[in-house]
Formats: structure tokens, sequence, C-alpha cells
């Protein structure tokens, strides 16, 4: 009777706290469908139709076009190189990093980790026109190469590398919180044991912390894709005219070129291939959680 007593205010309780939750819940999803859902879907319309005498017709012509022109395939290629080249860069730094801040015991491990989080807090812009202070024509780099009697190094300013150097700069931070927050889940008894066991550096790296931190490492890439894949600013100040990232090549053609529909039409292919490192990104964190 006891149980019985407890279990039906409990059941009550939940049944009030029900439309609570999803009240709370309703704005944002509502924002989600409004802000996301609905360009997402007009989008695809006015992409998919072509505004005839007779009305609207189905059309694939903006989609042929695109895939047609090899400008527009120039464009894609660079962005698929630049996304690749960034992800392999932020492996290679911050990787390092992160296992540094998960295994350093003392303070300097406390100033890292500032450097490391620093980019966070600076503005795209900025860090455009700081580094083209630097590494541009006649920069901080050229002047200390030419007062050490040194001949001048080619600068990555409006080349592929420019806004390889800027994109990784600026998702180191994130990076490196989320392969930190991943190598949480290590196991310092693992290490230890290993350690007795006789086990090396590189073995404890290949066979005890990369195995557990795989799915950390796949979200961590898949976030940093994400961002890189479409981003603006940062390739629109630093990249070349020609080719030129997907970002910077939609704001021209709606702008410069007047073409909105076709600038849509590339801006559904750029969400197109986001959508695949988004699925695979929800994807590792479900399996992230069903591991836990």
């Amino acid at each position: 009777m006891t149980v019985a007593g407890a279990t039906v205010p409990a059941r009550l309780s939940v049944q009030r706290k029900r439309p609570t939750g999803l009240l709370l819940v309703l704005f944002p999803v509502g924002l989600l469908g409004w802000l996301i859902v609905y360009p997402i879907l007009n989008a695809l319309v006015t992409t998919l139709t072509l505004r005839t005498d007779e009305g609207l017709v189905l059309s694939l012509d903006s989609y042929v076009a695109f895939f047609s022109d090899p400008y527009s395939l120039n464009n894609l290629a660079l962005t698929f190189w630049t996304t690749a080249v960034c992800a392999v860069l932020l492996l290679v730094i911050c990787l390092p990093i992160a296992l540094y801040l998960r295994f350093s015991r003392g303070p300097l491990s406390a100033y890292v980790q500032a450097l490391a989080i620093f980019p966070l807090f600076v503005p795209s812009v900025i860090l455009a026109y700081a580094l083209i202070r630097t590494l541009g024509p006649n920069g901080m780099v050229d002047i200390l190469l030419n007062a050490a009697g040194l001949p001048k190094l080619p600068s990555p300013y409006l080349t592929p590398w420019g806004p390889v150097i800027g994109l990784v700069w600026d998702n180191i931070p994130l990076t490196v919180l989320m392969l930190t927050a991943g190598l949480g889940q290590v196991s310092d008894n693992a290490v230890e044991a290993a350690r007795d066991a006789g086990a090396r550096p590189r073995h404890l790296l290949l066979h005890i912390i990369l195995p557990q931190i795989v799915n950390a490492l796949l979200v961590a890439l898949a976030f940093a894709v994400l961002g890189i894949f479409s981003s603006f600013t940062l390739p629109y100040v630093l990249g070349p005219a020609s080719p030129e990232l997907m970002g910077p090549y939609m704001q021209r053609t709606f702008a410069d070129l007047m073409q909105p529909r076709m600038a849509i039409t590339q801006a559904v292919i750029t969400f197109a291939i986001c959508a695949v490192f988004g699925a695979f990104y929800v994807r590792s964190v479900i399996r992230s959680r069903e591991v836990r």
C-alpha cells in the first residue's frame, strides 16, 4: 500500500511537469523551424522549380549549370582541399596540446591552455588583419628577414594557404577544448597500469589513449569541418580571387553577378555536403552516449 501510495503522486508530478517541459522547448524548436528548416525548404523549392508562362515547373537547370561549369567545380574542389588540409593540421596541432593539458601537472599547463583558447576571443576580422600585417607583403616577417639580411619568403596572403592559416588558427580553441574533454574519459589507472607494464609513450597513445577518444576525435573534426566548409570572412579577406571558396563565391554570385537563384543553388549544394558531416557528427554523439 505504501509503495502504491508513493507511486501515484510521483506519476502525477511527472504528468504535471510534461507541459512545462514542452513549453520550454517550444521556443527553441520554433526558432529552429523558422530560421533553419523553413529557409532550407524554401531554397530547395526555389532551385528545383522554374516559373514559366504555364506556372511553376520542375527544373534541374541550375544544378546542371553548376556541375557543368568548370569554374564552379574548381571552387568546390578548392573548398574540399582547404577543409581537408585544415582538418589534418588541426589534428596534428591540437592533439599534442590536448594530451599535454590532460596529463601535465604544474602551473605551465594553465598558461598553455590560456594561449590555446586565446583565438576564441579574437574576432575573425581582427585575426585576418593581424595575419595580413604579419604574413602579408612587407609585413612583420618580411621586415625581420630584411633586418637579418635574409631574402623574403613567399607570402601566403591571397593564395590558397592564406585561408588555411587563418581557419586553422580560428578553430584551434574549440578543437583543443573538445579533445581535452574527450581525454577526460581516459582513466589514469589504465595509463599507470600500462606504464607499469613497460609500455612506451607511443604504445600508450596507440593502444590505450586513442581507442578511448575515437568518438571525441571524430566529433571534433566533424565540428571543425562544418565551420570551415561554410566559412566566409577569412577566405574572403585572405584567399585568392580565383578560384575561391564556396562562401565568397556565393556572396559574389548574389551581390556582384546578381544571380540569386544560382547563389541559392550553391548554398543548397554546400548545405547538402555539410549535412553529411552533420549526420556523421550526430552519429558519433549517439555512439559515444551508447558507450556510456
